[in-house]
């Protein structure tokens, strides 16, 4: 009798021990990302026209007054890095969340409309109303919700389906990048100014005003999305598996796409549509921790330390100074085409 419990006893150790491995090199992984990400906001706040060093910039954290370094770094790079740090959070939170629900990594929502709704909606409150920047802001949230439930709803016929999600979500994009372009065309020059650079992406004129609001939404959404993330994990193997595994598909689902819409649009409407954010934490993220766990926590590191290294790279790596979208499109076109070839060779699993 032992003899024969003993193979199947060795073979729970092993997958035990598997276990173990994965969840250390995840934790290791994990750690690697948050620590890159704090170097990258130290130098954030430490590298401009004038250098101050690690010393000044914690007295001026800290409350102190340091002559030249309480106003560069107090007023301007700390609320813009920290402005960097919590949008790229956002984005890959909401990114993988889409990505993982819909078991394909071209369900990002700057692919299929959402973060367009934002932009059509913002430009026209810019452009067309003459509003001032908070209230463009509450006109980019309300955008990117309505946009997702117009998306949802029209993708719900009869069932639903990601794939379907996906084709009609693409085809909103097109249509409100239609809207956003014939507003722009009949746009006076100084608005249009405006606007580009709304639409462009950029941590320019940062404050804490325009900070607080997406570090409120981190602290109570992403928390949310980390509650569902075993019903998260459980969607990818189709709604009938996930309902015979005692999730309620329905519920979870309508959770995941409210709270990530709502991270989505409150982050755009801080920074701007910071282009292919969203959609390359996740697939990065997967990349490097691998297979078989939440990418929620990952993929939010990934995306901030994209964000936090392309807006030093927009501003100090060449003569001219860059929006951190225009850093981050040039990094996202060719990895979209390198997505796209895996997946027709492969599959579309994220």
């Amino acid at each position: 009798m032992s003899t024969r419990l003993a193979p199947a006893h060795s073979a729970v150790q092993d997958v035990a021990r598997g276990r173990r491995r994965r969840t250390r090199r995840r934790a290791l992984i994990t750690g690697v990302l948050a620590a890159a990400v704090l170097v990258v906001f130290a130098a954030s706040l430490m590298v401009g026209n004038t250098f101050y060093g690690p010393g000044e910039v914690l007295r001026v954290m800290l409350g102190q007054t340091v002559p030249g370094a309480s106003f560069a770094v107090g007023d301007l790079r700390l609320p813009r890095a920290t402005l960097g740090l919590l949008s790229g959070l956002c984005f890959g939170v909401a990114g993988v969340t889409f990505q993982t629900m819909l078991r394909n990594p071209l369900a990002s929502p700057d692919i299929i409309g959402i973060s367009a709704g934002a932009s059509a909606a913002a430009v026209i409150a810019l452009i067309v109303l003459s509003l001032d920047e908070a209230t463009v802001s509450v006109f980019a949230l309300v955008g990117a919700l309505l946009t997702a439930g117009a998306i949802y709803l029209l993708s719900n016929r009869g069932g639903f389906a990601g794939t379907r999600l996906i084709l009609i979500g693409i085809g909103v994009a097109a249509m409100l990048d239609s809207v956003v372009t014939y507003v722009l065309s009949r746009a006076a020059t100084w608005d249009l100014q405006t606007a580009m650079r709304w639409l462009t992406g950029s941590l320019n004129g940062a404050t804490w005003q325009t900070v607080v609001p997406v570090a409120i939404a981190c602290l109570v959404l992403v928390p949310l999305l980390l509650s569902q993330a075993r019903g998260l994990g459980v969607l990818r193997l189709g709604d009938d598996s996930a309902a015979s595994l005692g999730v309620r598909v329905g519920r979870t689902r309508m959770v995941l796409i409210i709270a990530a819409v709502a991270l989505l649009a409150i982050a755009t409407a801080a920074s701007g549509p910071i282009a292919f954010v969203a959609f390359m934490a996740g697939p990065i993220a997967a990349r490097i921790v691998g297979p078989g766990s939440s990418l929620l926590i990952p993929a939010g590191f990934v995306g901030a330390l994209l964000v936090l290294t392309a807006d030093l790279i927009g501003q100090f790596a060449f003569d001219s100074r860059y929006p951190v979208g225009v850093i981050t499109g040039v990094l996202g076109a060719p990895n979209l085409i390198f997505l796209l070839i895996r997946m027709n060779r492969s599959g579309g699993a994220l």
